[in-house]
């Protein structure tokens, strides 16, 4: 039974400590030196006397951001990664909403890091990884933890203009992970192109899959994102043969013809999700790897990575959407309707997307009101209570039984890879002195955040302004100046006009 996320660790490293276990653009770490990087992270947390408390990780992408992720963990705590490129105000309300004591930096972030104003104390990685190994510490950690204690904080976009941090513990990742690893068939011959950012959940499907099994996993640099060619070349250059990206990274490589000059050779697992995958796009892809096995999948951050996939084993038309398809095992979707009845799989009926079972996360940080809101009791289990997770994604069961997604249920939304509350783009624009209203909308299929606003800012300069307040991904594609924000007869924003104002 898997109690804690780094079981495997230790075994992993008697089989392969030379073998490199995570390589960024700068610097790569084997087995045993994530491994011992690893035990002096938590040997110095221990000996600053912090438990089971939140630690800050403000380090640039790289494999020593990773071990100090599983540093903290070893240590008992949890850990709250936060990016560098964040706006700063963004990161303020991150910590403020943490009260962490402890601050892990490296060389490229400390300057920035003690501008913060953090109120506890801040370390550089390469001053603590060496810390000599208190195991006797360590062990004792290990055996009074539990898998329902907290493993990490990530944060999510909140309609209210405060980021909210979702909690997660051991028990969801490694029941995830179980699920994961056995649906893409994750072995110690496994090589990864990691894409997603580390401070999102996304990157657990390579993160503890690679120290569970022995695999590889190679930090793909932004910048080829950018150049369809150079990126291809990279995934051959290190014979990556699993991907788990979002679908806008898979379409860059496709939509510019990549594929008559190179093709990632190597690849025979890719996962994809969080977007709709353009059947024309997806084809492509199919056409250049006949050989692979292609995997969409589905799921909220509150419901621990993902949670349902869809292996695809048929042709679809132009037109047709890739279902979400069924969920893993030990999770259960259910789809109620407004009264909160179930939705049959043979009624085709729309229903919200909710979720229960072991993915369930822990709530959000510090926000009972946020947690209850969204982790209520199960309205079809009257004889105990039993949380679930309303999604406010909309789904249907089509003809074959298979899970579809339809649509969102209120201002979020999905963009980029990310899951994004209109309403804190909203609230960011109205803070913004001279601005009298604001109000956003989303062009599906433009795939283009509006934002709509009235004051005295120009456009550009509101796009400007955003950008000090807004994570890149959530800067509106579009601003639009109006004399006034038009409103419905109730005196609510009529978004049915905004958005005929898009088309």
């Amino acid at each position: 039974m898997h109690n804690h996320v780094l079981k495997d660790l230790k075994n992993t490293v008697e089989k392969y400590p030379d073998k490199t276990a995570f390589c960024g653009e700068k610097s790569a770490l084997s087995f045993r030196q994530l491994d011992r990087a690893i035990d002096g992270i938590g040997s110095f947390i221990l000996g600053e006397g912090i438990r089971r408390s939140p630690v800050v990780v403000f380090m640039e992408k790289s494999p020593e951001e990773v071990a100090s992720f599983f540093g903290i963990i070893r240590a008992g705590c949890y850990y709250v990664p936060i990016d560098a490129e964040m706006p700063s105000v963004r990161i303020h309300l991150i910590l403020e909403n943490v009260q962490a004591d402890l601050l892990i930096c490296d060389e490229d972030t400390e300057e920035k890091a003690r501008d913060l104003g953090f109120g506890g104390k801040i370390v550089r990685y390469g001053e603590i990884a060496e810390t000599a190994v208190d195991e006797a510490a360590l062990t004792a950690v290990y055996d009074e933890s539990i898998d329902t204690d907290p493993l990490y904080v990530v944060f999510t976009s909140g309609s209210t203009g405060i980021p909210k941090g979702v909690v997660g513990c051991h028990r969801a990742v490694n029941d995830y992970i179980d699920q994961l690893s056995e649906v893409l068939g994750f072995t110690d011959e496994t090589v990864f192109g990691n894409q997603t950012p580390l401070y999102l959940d996304a990157c657990f499907k390579e993160l503890f899959p690679t120290i569970r099994y022995g695999a590889t996993t190679y930090f793909v640099p932004k910048t080829l994102f950018m150049q369809p060619l150079k990126l291809v070349q990279y995934l051959n250059e290190k014979k990556i043969n699993t991907v788990c990206w979002v679908v806008s990274a898979l379409t860059i490589i496709s939509a510019f013809g990549t594929f008559k000059t190179e093709i990632p050779k190597y690849l025979r697992t890719i996962a994809f999700g969080s977007e709709v995958f353009p059947i024309k796009q997806f084809r492509m892809w199919r056409q250049a790897l006949p050989e692979a096995t292609f995997t969409n999948l589905y799921g909220p951050t509150e419901g621990t990575g993902m949670c349902c996939y869809y292996r695809v084993d048929r042709d679809f038309e132009e037109g047709e959407s890739i279902p979400i398809g069924r969920p893993f095992d030990n999770t259960d979707i259910l789809l109620l309707d407004e009264e909160d009845r179930e939705v049959t799989k043979a009624s085709g009926k729309q229903g919200e997307i909710c979720i229960r079972g072991t993915s369930l996360t822990l709530g959000y940080m510090n926000n009972p009101e946020k947690t209850s809101e969204s982790f209520t009791r199960n309205p079809l289990q009257i004889h105990w209570p039993e949380l679930i997770y309303r999604t406010g994604d909309i789904g249907r069961y089509n003809e074959r039984g298979e899970l579809m997604f339809v649509s969102r249920k209120d201002f979020q939304i999905k963009h980029m890879g990310h899951r994004i509350e209109l309403g804190e783009i909203e609230v960011n624009a109205q803070m913004i002195e001279g601005i009298t209203g604001a109000a956003c909308v989303y062009d599906k299929e433009k795939g283009k955040i509006v934002l709509f606003y009235s004051g005295d800012k120009e456009e550009a300069e509101m796009k400007v302004l955003l950008k000090d307040s807004l994570p890149r991904y959530m800067v509106p594609n579009v601003t639009r100046k109006l004399e006034r924000i038009p409103l419905t007869s109730n005196g609510k924003t009529d978004r049915v006009t905004l958005m005929s104002m898009v088309r």
